[in-house]
């Protein structure tokens, strides 16, 4: 499938004529919103259908999105080092966390259950979130071949140590801090590999910290600003507000990436984020219209720090800001509320391996 649009250049463009920021973005029906058949919600249809591309996404979402884990993605899951995840708190903001652990730490017993045995470092708000029920958005990356998979489920239990010891369950080498959660899978689907740096990871290094040096604040300190002007990449989870039904609600988590400092702080303490051509799903952007906030993650790949904050969002849909960011299609904002530095709460380090970054040019610039 093609990651840009196919949307005729000679028709009507979805938006109005106008060069103004204050253009309106797509509309939602209310009342409950459930998916379509085709594996979207309203919101994610909408933003779709701004861009004329509702009837291609609907026809295409049976094809892709699946309520089970197809066997190579079983094994793509199990194989990973680490995993993003995404969840939300008790006051409806999303957070994305990232957990990782040794060979194995991720087990798909069957097509529709996937199992993670990981810590989760002291300071990070996921392990808050995981109660019988709640909604998790996953994403399995490989920077080194640019391969991502993502799965959207629930939590159908959370089990210590000693009590996967009792059932006979419990690794041989676990750590006695860890937890297995246990997801039940509402959508498993590929993403393009777009933007993803290679990177691969130092032999040997790997896991988490469980307890870091942990500062909260609720604004970006010197150090935080710092790692976001470093970032060519970051992880942002959303989520469908309440009134979503069907495989559909429920959370994402996706990543995001540029070139260094294509994230901005502006002078208010707000995050832009350029939004670029990719699969053209919308599942960022169809949640953010249903429900305005969003959680985003920078890891830095050389010491292990983790940046983790959530807070209020807005799109921008065109306008002259546009400009300040090339090959952007719009932007998004987030304004954080909370903001968490995990130091060194991540093992592993990675650097890259010089491999090309798809979707930037050779001059450097995002197309």
């Amino acid at each position: 499938m093609s990651e840009r649009s196919e949307q005729n250049p000679s028709s009507p463009s979805p938006f109005p004529e106008t060069e103004g920021p204050e253009t309106e973005g797509p509309e939602t029906e209310g009342g409950v919103i459930a998916d379509d058949g085709a594996g979207f919600h309203a919101g994610e249809r909408a933003v779709q259908d701004l861009y004329g591309l509702g009837a291609r996404m609907a026809a295409i979402g049976p094809q892709v999105l699946r309520d089970h884990m197809p066997d190579q993605h079983r094994l793509f899951f199990m194989a990973l080092p680490f995993v993003l995840v995404g969840s939300v708190d008790a006051g409806g903001l999303p957070w994305a966390s990232l957990l990782a652990g040794p060979a194995g730490f991720i087990q798909a017993p069957d097509p529709r259950v996937l199992s993670i045995t990981a810590t989760i470092p002291a300071g990070d708000p996921l392990a808050d979130h995981l109660v019988p029920g709640a909604a998790l958005g996953l994403l399995g990356i490989v920077p080194e071949t640019r391969r991502r998979n993502r799965l959207n489920g629930r939590v159908l239990r959370v089990r210590s140590p000693a009590e996967m010891d009792a059932e006979g369950a419990a690794p041989a080498a676990i750590d006695p801090a860890a937890l297995c959660i246990d997801i039940l899978v509402d959508q498993c689907f590929g993403n393009c590999p777009r933007f993803i740096r290679p990177r691969v990871a130092a032999p040997g290094r790997g896991g988490m910290t469980q307890t870091p040096p942990v500062t909260m604040a609720d604004r970006l300190s010197p150090a935080a600003l710092e790692m976001i002007a470093a970032a060519d990449t970051l992880f942002v989870a959303s989520a469908a507000d309440s009134r979503a039904s069907g495989r559909a609600a429920g959370v994402d988590v996706s990543h995001r990436g540029g070139p260094r400092g294509f994230a901005v702080v502006e002078a208010d303490g707000a995050i832009t984020v350029p939004d670029y051509a990719g699969n053209r799903y919308f599942n960022t952007l169809g949640n953010m219209v249903l429900r305005p906030a969003a959680g985003i993650l920078v890891p830095d790949f050389l010491t292990g720090d983790l940046l983790s904050l959530s807070g209020d969002v807005e799109i921008i849909w065109q306008g002259p800001e546009l400009r300040r960011h090339p090959g952007a299609e719009r932007l998004w904002r987030l304004r954080p509320r909370r903001v968490i530095h995990m130091a060194g709460a991540w093992g592993a380090r990675l650097r890259e391996t010089g491999g090309r970054v798809m979707g930037i040019g050779v001059d450097g610039v995002p197309a």
